[in-house]
């Protein structure tokens, strides 16, 4: 009886190296592509920050204050600012938010007292930032951060 051995076709070394490249391949496509997805995700979220984030600080505080009409805008130290007045026992204290020096910055202040702009806690860095009233109880903000995405809200105050 003879036995019959199979013969090898060079098909049979190079159908398998094949296959592993293309499997090789598709991974290293699909993990750049992960990779490219991941990298814009991040720098999206990064320009969200900035610009979004004051604007939902300035909101929230607005919103804290938003009592007899102690909310307004006007003037600090030759800076547009968002003027919130409150009463701590028989006290009258100032909160101002405004733009200086390419910064958003918050000033807590008691009646009376002098302060300079730049004296102001710094809450983000950003561009440029203008608020404007656009009726009795209307403002509107408008924030650009250091990469100039600029983003705006309109808040409603309802004690006016």
């Amino acid at each position: 009886m003879r036995f019959h051995t199979k013969r090898k076709h060079m098909i049979d070394y190079l159908f398998p190296i094949a296959l592993f490249f293309v499997f090789a391949l598709s991974a290293l496509t699909v993990l750049l592509l992960a990779a490219r997805i991941y990298q814009s995700t991040t720098e999206n979220s990064s320009l969200n920050y900035t610009s979004r984030t004051s604007l939902s600080y300035i909101s929230e505080k607005i919103h804290q204050n938003d009592m007899d009409g102690k909310v307004t805008i006007g003037s600090f130290d030759g800076c547009d600012a968002l003027i919130m007045e409150q009463n701590i026992g028989e006290d009258i204290y100032y909160t101002y938010i405004y733009a200086n020096n390419k910064e958003l910055k918050e000033l807590f202040i008691k009646d009376g007292v002098t302060a300079k702009a730049s004296a102001g806690r710094t809450i983000l860095e950003i561009q440029n930032f203008s608020m404007k009233q656009l009726s009795n109880n209307l403002l509107e903000f408008t924030c650009t951060d250091k990469k100039n995405q600029t983003a705006s809200t309109i808040i409603g105050i309802r004690s006016m």
